[in-house]
C-alpha cells in the first residue's frame, strides 16, 4: 500500500518505537525526515529505508530545543518542498530511575526536566512545524502519548502529567486549526516490546502479559506504526481530536 505516496512526513524520535514508525511511513510512500538527538541511530534508520528503494533523511534534532526543530523543519521544507505530517514521537523517563518516588519524593530536578522535554519540546515541535502544514493547505500531526495520562499510579507522577498535556495541546490543535484542513491525534500505546523492555526479561514479560484482556501476546512497535499510518493518511482524514489506545484493552474508554 502507498497511502503515504506523495507526503512528506516529519518524525521526531526514532527509538524503539520511531524506528518501525519510520520504516512504516516510508515503506508506504512518505518521504520521511527521521529527527532525533541520536542522529547516529536516526541515520542507521533511513539508510536502510533508502537502501530498500524508499526515501528517507535523518537529521540530528533536540526536542526540547526551539532552533533544532526549525531546522528540522527547515530540511524537510528545502528537501521535498513542504510538509504534510508530523508525528512528536519522544520522551524524558527523568521521573523513573525509581520505583518509590511520589510527589512528595521526586526530585524537582527531574520533575523540571520532564516536563522541559515531554511538555515545552511537544509544544515547541507543534509551533514550528503547523506553519509548514498550513502552507500545503493541512494536514495530520500525531502525538504519541501514553495510558499514563488516564490511569492513576502511585509513581511516574511527572511523567503521567507530561502526557495529560500531550493530550490537551493535542485537542487544541484540532480543533483550533481543523477548519483549515488540520487533523490532529494521539496514539497510545501500551507496554510495547522493543529492546528497552525486553532487557527486563521474562519475569516483567509475564507481568506485563497479565495486565490487558488479550493473552496471547504482548504489543509490538509494529502495532503503533500500523495506527499511525492509518491516522496521516487520507483513510484517516475524518478522525480528529482523538486519543486512540493500542494497548491491548489494558485501558477501556468510551
Amino acid at each position: 500500500m502507498l497511502r503515504l505516496e506523495g507526503k512528506t512526513i516529519l518524525l521526531v524520535g526514532s527509538g524503539g518505537i520511531g524506528s518501525k514508525l519510520a520504516r512504516r511511513y516510508a515503506g508506504e510512500g512518505a518521504r520521511t525526515v527521521i529527527g532525533d538527538i541520536d542522529v547516529d541511530g536516526a541515520q542507521a534508520v533511513a539508510e536502510e529505508i533508502t537502501a530498500r528503494g524508499a526515501t528517507a533523511v535523518a537529521t540530528r534534532l533536540d526536542g526540547a530545543d526551539e532552533s533544532s526543530i526549525s531546522a528540522a523543519v527547515a530540511l524537510a521544507c528545502d528537501r521535498f518542498g513542504g510538509l504534510d505530517g508530523l508525528h512528536v514521537n519522544y520522551a524524558s523517563f527523568a521521573d523513573q530511575g525509581r520505583n518509590d518516588e511520589d510527589v512528595l519524593d521526586l526530585p524537582l530536578e527531574s520533575f523540571d526536566e520532564t516536563m522541559r522535554v515531554d511538555v515545552r519540546g511537544y509544544f515547541l515541535c507543534t509551533r514550528k512545524a503547523l506553519p509548514a502544514i498550513l502552507a500545503r493547505g493541512g494536514g495530520s500531526i500525531l502525538y504519541t502519548g501514553s495510558g499514563g495520562a488516564y490511569m492513576g499510579e502511585p509513581t511516574r507522577v511527572a511523567y503521567a502529567m507530561s502526557k495529560s498535556a500531550c493530550h490537551a495541546l493535542m485537542r487544541h490543535v484540532a480543533v483550533k486549526y481543523g477548519p483549515a484542513g488540520v487533523r490532529a491525534n494521539c496514539v497510545s500505546p501500551g507496554i510495547t516490546m522493543h529492546a528497552r523492555w525486553a532487557a527486563l526479561g521474562e519475569e516483567f514479560k509475564d507481568w506485563a502479559m497479565g495486565l490487558g484482556p488479550l493473552k496471547n501476546r504482548l504489543g509490538r512497535p509494529e502495532d503503533i506504526a500500523a495506527m499511525s499510518a492509518l491516522l496521516m493518511s487520507d483513510e484517516g482524514s475524518f478522525v480528529t481530536g482523538q486519543v486512540i489506545c493500542v494497548d491491548g484493552g489494558i485501558t477501556m474508554r468510551a
